[in-house]
């Protein structure tokens, strides 16, 4: 984030003007969580973030959804009740925003409960019992999801936590640019018609937000947590 600022012209630091707060506290919190060997692979996302800012809720709700439905599927089962509580108030958060009917769950958030339905279970009671507020979504319930999100990726049982956390920021920042800018896949596409994509298919849907789609295990990878 730092080198962020310096190329926005602002003022050196690690929480620039020029990115959304949950953004760049994503992008310092995989900062953080990446290895040496492979930190130096974040340096080419530097310039795709700056610019991305704004007050509009549904950026922050799309980056605590982003999080949570990555982290989800692949968390240990003491972290799996907290991540599915996230997705349902981030999407809980965008119906109200949208004016949608309370309830609507995207296809990659009913994929992401489908893989733990002990927990994603618990979280529709615990769900039930209150009513987010808009600030409170903000200045709590977004950024415990990021954070709560990244931990879980780096202690699951995955070949390769680094490279999650990295295709993790790369489609946050896609969802913020679609938000921000209206840059949508196929723009980017046309942009760079010969460009390889980032990162191959998985098995998620990803009606969440455009961009790289996060890694998931194949079924029968690894034992099922419950």
């Amino acid at each position: 984030m730092e080198l962020a600022s310096y190329l926005a012209g602002e003022r050196w630091s690690d929480h620039p003007a020029c990115t959304h707060p949950l953004l760049a506290a994503l992008a310092r919190l995989v900062n953080d969580n990446t290895d040496d060997d492979n930190r130096g692979k974040l340096i080419g996302l530097v310039p795709s973030i700056i610019g991305l800012a704004g007050d509009d809720l549904r950026i922050d709700a799309r980056i605590a959804l982003r999080c949570a439905t990555t982290a989800l599927p692949v968390a240990a089962a003491e972290r799996q009740l907290a991540l599915a509580v996230s997705v349902l108030a981030a999407e809980e958060m965008l119906c109200r925003l949208d004016g949608a009917p309370a309830g609507r769950l995207s296809e990659r958030s009913r994929w992401a409960m489908e893989q733990v339905p002990h927990a994603a279970e618990q979280a529709r009671r615990f769900s039930k019992a209150g009513r987010i507020t808009e600030k409170g979504f903000r200045r709590y319930a977004a950024p415990n999801a990021v954070q709560l999100s990244v931990v879980g990726i780096v202690q699951a049982c995955v070949p390769d936590p680094d490279a999650l956390l990295r295709e993790l920021l790369t489609a946050a920042i896609a969802d913020c640019a679609e938000l921000v800018h209206g840059v949508t896949p196929d723009d980017r596409a046309a942009a760079t018609p010969d460009a390889a994509p980032d990162a191959a298919p998985d098995t998620a849907p990803d009606t969440a937000g455009s961009g790289p789609r996060p890694w998931h295990p194949a079924p029968g990878s690894f034992p099922a947590r419950t």
